[in-house]
C-alpha cells in the first residue's frame, strides 16, 4: 500500500515543523507553563504546517507519557492520533466546512 507523500513527510513533532518557529515556541511555552489557551486558530496559505501543528499540539496535549513538552508518538494516544482513529478528536477542515449550516451541524453533534 502507498502512502501519500503529505503523510509519509508530514512533521510528528515541534521539532520538525519548518518556518514556524515563533509559533512553535509559543505552544511549547504554553504546555511548559500549563497555560495552554481553550481554542486556537490556526490560519494561513496551504502547506504552511497548520494540520501539522494542530494534530502535534493535539498529541501533545493528550499524551499518556509527555516527554517534557513534545508528544511521546510511541503511547496508544499518540498513535491513535497519528492515524487518525482517536475518537475524542475531531479534525475539521475549515475551508471545506464554512457555511452557516456547517456550524449548525457541529454544534449539533
Amino acid at each position: 500500500m502507498s502512502t501519500a507523500l503529505y503523510r509519509k513527510w508530514r512533521s510528528q513533532t515541534f521539532d520538525e515543523v519548518v518556518g514556524q518557529e515563533h509559533v512553535t515556541r509559543t505552544l511549547r511555552n504554553a504546555l511548559r507553563d500549563d497555560r495552554v489557551a481553550h481554542a486556537y486558530l490556526f490560519s494561513g496559505p496551504r502547506g504552511t504546517g497548520k494540520t501539522s501543528t494542530a494534530r502535534i499540539l493535539a498529541k501533545a496535549l493528550n499524551c499518556s507519557a509527555p516527554e517534557a513538552e513534545r508528544p511521546c508518538n510511541e503511547c496508544p494516544t499518540c498513535v491513535a492520533i497519528t492515524e487518525g482513529r482517536m475518537l475524542d478528536l475531531i479534525e475539521i477542515d475549515a475551508a471545506s466546512n464554512n457555511s452557516v449550516d456547517d456550524v449548525r451541524r457541529l454544534q449539533e453533534s
